[in-house]
């Protein structure tokens, strides 16, 4: 069959590519349906990117987080029109040690390999996660974005102390708040603090128990623990506030992703024998992780339902560039593509 691929052929230009694919074989064909904007996307879309590696990876399909149905099952595991989220992660290999989303081998959707934007996605078979009725598209759409907050407290609960009387969130945007949402609910007991550097984006986060200005926090605010989700220019400003903050032999949570390499105060690191380690992506049981989790804490999705802000619907090229220009100017929050086209 003739499958149209949407790709982004340089910055601000999407163009229709056609590729012949096969159904024989053992691969799902899943249909996309909505589609979530992230920030990896929009640096893409942006050109935000050095030239060289903007030159190494488009022309490129965008869209790494979304959710289709199944169209084609060779196998009939899945009902046709089940619906699904489709996991951007996908290995060539497998490891005893390594986790497949930090195999150099692994590819990821959007980026150096086609995204979601396109008619059907042909998948391996462990690459979807079926959904459940009560989680609605929208909110569904960023699963994979819920999937790596699972993924790095899960690495979290792997490599910390057992006090946790205190959690910090450094980031109040849509990473901060979908992980100080789950450490909530994970940690009940824990004083969960987000610290911000807007006061209308901290407004949203009505379920923790303090929130902190970044450029008003007291002298005597200690952490046990915590997570980084900034990334960015303020990376380097949110570890060092980390650090000084921090209780000894704390841990930290890095997830913000930095395209220029910051500075970290080693000697406090030392003296207070902190350990930092990263969490990048996720992989298949961390989607099926997050669909439990979800499942079974059905309050938690009214919560993540908050950061849908703009929801556009896609029926040609110049759609998706509305939905990269509306995602563009919008303050908060995750832009929405009901894939129509």
């Amino acid at each position: 069959m003739i499958n149209q691929i949407y790709r982004l052929v340089s910055p601000g230009r999407f163009e229709i590519t056609y590729r012949d694919m096969s159904l024989n074989g053992n691969k799902l064909v899943v249909r996309p349906k909505y589609l979530s904007v992230c920030a990896a996307d929009q640096r893409y879309y942006q050109g935000r990117r050095e030239a060289s590696i903007l030159q190494k990876k488009l022309p490129m399909a965008l869209i790494h987080e979304g959710i289709g149905e199944v169209v084609f099952d060779p196998t009939n595991e899945f009902e046709i029109g089940q619906a699904v989220v489709m996991v951007p992660n996908t290995p060539t290999e497998s490891d005893e040690v390594v986790e497949e989303n930090y195999l150099p081998s692994s590819n990821f959707r959007s980026s150096g390999y086609d995204g979601f934007t396109q008619d059907y996605v042909f998948l391996n078979r462990d690459r979807v996660v079926p959904l459940f009725t009560e989680l609605n598209n929208h909110t569904a759409s960023f699963l994979e974005l819920v999937s790596v907050s699972i993924h790095a407290i899960r690495r979290f609960k792997e490599k910390t102390h057992k006090r946790k009387e205190t959690l910090g969130i450094w980031g109040d945007g849509n990473l901060g708040y979908i992980t100080a949402l789950l450490l909530r609910k994970m940690y009940p007991e824990s004083t969960i603090v987000v610290f911000g550097k807007n006061d209308y984006k901290l407004d949203y986060f009505t379920f923790v128990d303090k929130k902190v200005l970044i450029n008003d926090i007291p002298q005597d605010l200690n952490i046990d623990h915590a997570f980084e989700c900034v990334g960015g220019r303020g990376s380097e400003s949110a570890v060092d506030q980390i650090i000084n903050c921090i209780n000894p032999m704390g841990s930290v949570s890095l997830l913000g992703v930095s395209e220029e390499p910051i500075e970290v105060n080693t000697r406090l690191v030392l003296e207070k024998g902190l350990t930092l380690f990263g969490s990048s992506r996720s992989g298949t049981v961390d989607f099926q992780d997050a669909v439990n989790f979800l499942q079974q804490n059905k309050e938690v999705i009214d919560y993540l339902s908050q950061l849908v802000t703009n929801v556009i619907d896609v029926y040609s090229i110049k759609d998706i560039d509305s939905a990269f220009e509306e995602d563009l100017v919008s303050s908060w929050g995750k832009t929405v593509m009901e894939w129509k086209i």
